[in-house]
């Protein structure tokens, strides 16, 4: 990832400057199915906050280099997160050559 070592785009189009994020429900913290586990509790609540932390780093990061980016939670439906990869490619692309595309 530009700027920040050790760290990956999962899907990226460098050209059009769009980075797609898949994020695990369990280690990114999902709202509707992350889980925190009862064993050693301090330290993976730690560790779980801190992953958080890194992912808005990383999009804020991104964005202010002039990126799109787009998380999706894994649970995503499939159809549902192509859609949205496809309509952010469409309008960087758009950007790019200066014009609209239907």
């Amino acid at each position: 990832m530009p700027g920040k070592a050790r760290r990956t785009i999962d899907v990226a189009f460098p050209g059009l400057r769009v980075a797609v994020f898949i994020d695990g429900c369990f280690w990114h913290g999902c709202p509707a199915h992350g889980t925190s586990p009862h064993t050693n509790a301090a330290w993976w609540a730690s560790k779980l906050t801190a992953n958080r932390l890194r992912d808005q780093d990383t999009t804020e990061h991104l964005q202010a280099q002039g990126w799109t980016v787009i998380r999706l939670w894994e649970h995503t439906n499939d159809h549902e997160g192509a859609s949205v990869v496809e309509a952010a490619v469409r309008t960087a692309r758009a950007g790019r050559n200066g014009r609209t595309v239907d």
